[in-house]
């Protein structure tokens, strides 16, 4: 076969859109501030196409589980490995910040610094609802509501009961399906479509980030960043890495195979600009539909192992610069409390700085003013979180299918083996979920690729 010239291949040009995007934020910032809207512009053309991919992804892939008993089992294994993913991040985070101690020697005085910056997230913060409220915004007010809110769960919630509605009705069903199995196909064409103006909106985000915030201002908090880039870089190496190898994959094959979606991440600084290629990828990886449309949508909110490691490695980083001691218990309330504040934070701007607001109300020896440390370096923050997340949630989709025993192994080895084949110019429908088995086989199975 014709091997594709370089430079059309996406994640290349991605890459020079990024160089590029760097260089013009350095050498003319405010020419490159001026570009910020072709990578809002990109991220918005992907958060329109992503409430429909869900819908119809989890609609079918539930109606053609046929025994619900599947759908909730799936369900809760993913639960309870986000819960365990989330939980080993925070307290990775924890170490880290003991370990590398990023803030030791800044020696800060709270009354020195001007906290005007981040008083918006800490009243956004104070103003939380609570878990009442939170389980309240996911059931939307219509139907159609949870379609056009750009909220991820609520559409969830709306395609679980719609896909299992249909498969309770049986064979009287089957024109529904079939027919949003065939409005799946022409979302995901318009995925593609979406897809390959990346470049152009990782050259105008990256632009943007360096053109406002510059590289020098990455020299004063450089040790933070190099800590968190480097916890961050052991969680999903060591950590991912040994789960992907107990299930029977190469962590580095998967990266390779996803390698658009990483680099689309890299140059937006959000996951979700990559939600859908994803989803589509894990499915011609094997992954029955069913697991990926309930396990990927869901851990965006339930398993942000980046967001995790960098919740408490921040708020231990504030304490280090404040001179501010911690105790034993206080550390423990804040993994536990962090537990909560990192849930369903994804499409929220400033979501970072929200929840890390909220966190250090539960330890209030350590002022919310110091946030103002680490506000203007959250951009880059930023980025390293998104990746983590999107790598955490494709791994998780791998596990789960697994665990269910409903992992194309043969198509999960031909995939990984060769990279190319995650960029097919044609959508190819993944199997049913018909697929899945109905007992709980070894975690290891068979090794993919050795």
């Amino acid at each position: 076969m014709k091997r594709k010239p370089f430079y059309t291949i996406l994640y290349v040009q991605v890459l020079a859109a990024i160089a590029a995007g760097v260089l013009l934020g350095h050498f003319a910032p405010q020419t490159a501030v001026a570009l910020k809207p072709l990578g809002d512009l990109f991220i918005k053309l992907v958060r329109m196409i992503i409430g429909p991919v869900i819908f119809c992804t989890v609609v079918t892939g539930i109606a053609g589980m046929q025994d619900m008993k599947k759908v909730g089992r799936v369900g809760g294994k993913a639960l309870l490995y986000f819960e365990a993913a989330s939980t080993l991040a925070l307290a990775i985070g924890l170490l880290a910040a003991h370990v590398l101690a990023p803030g030791k020697g800044f020696n800060v005085d709270p009354s020195t610094l001007d906290a005007r910056a981040v008083l918006g997230y800490a009243a956004q913060a104070a103003h939380g609802e609570g878990v009442a409220g939170f389980i309240a915004h996911v059931i939307p007010e219509t139907f159609l509501g949870a379609l056009v809110q750009g909220d991820i769960l609520p559409v969830l919630l709306i395609a679980m009961l719609f896909g299992t509605a249909l498969a309770l009705m049986g064979e009287p069903a089957a024109p529904v399906t079939h027919l949003i199995e065939s409005l799946s196909k022409a979302f995901f064409r318009i995925v593609r479509m979406v897809t390959s103006l990346a470049p152009i909106g990782a050259f105008g985000a990256m632009a943007f980030t360096i053109g406002r915030y510059g590289i020098v201002s990455l020299l004063p908090m450089l040790k933070l960043i190099g800590a968190f880039y480097l916890t961050a870089f052991l969680f999903v190496a060591v950590v991912l890495g040994i789960v992907a190898r107990l299930c029977g994959f190469s962590l580095w094959r998967f990266l390779a195979y996803i390698r658009d979606e990483l680099l689309i991440v890299l140059g937006t600084s959000t996951s979700e600009a990559a939600l859908p290629q994803l989803m589509d990828k894990l499915e011609r990886l094997g992954c029955p539909r069913g697991v990926v449309g309930l396990v990927v949508p869901t851990g965006y909110s339930f398993n942000l192992d980046g967001t995790n490691i960098y919740m408490t490695l921040a708020v231990l980083f504030l304490a280090q610069a404040t001179n501010t001691h911690l105790s034993f218990a206080q550390e423990i309330t804040l993994l536990l409390v962090t537990m909560l504040t990192s849930k369903g934070s994804t499409g929220v701007t400033g979501a970072g700085f929200i929840t890390l607001a909220a966190s250090l109300s539960v330890v209030p020896t350590v002022p919310v003013s110091a946030m103002v440390l680490i506000l203007g370096i959250d951009r880059f923050m930023s980025e390293c979180r998104a990746l983590t997340n999107i790598v955490g949630n494709g791994v998780a989709a791998i596990v789960v299918s697994a665990w269910e025993g409903g992992l194309d192994r043969a198509a999960l080895s031909t995939a990984l083996s060769n990279g190319e084949r995650g960029r097919g110019d044609a959508w190819t429908p993944p199997v049913h979920e018909s697929t899945v088995g109905d007992t709980l086989p070894e975690l290891r199975g068979h090794p993919a690729d050795g």
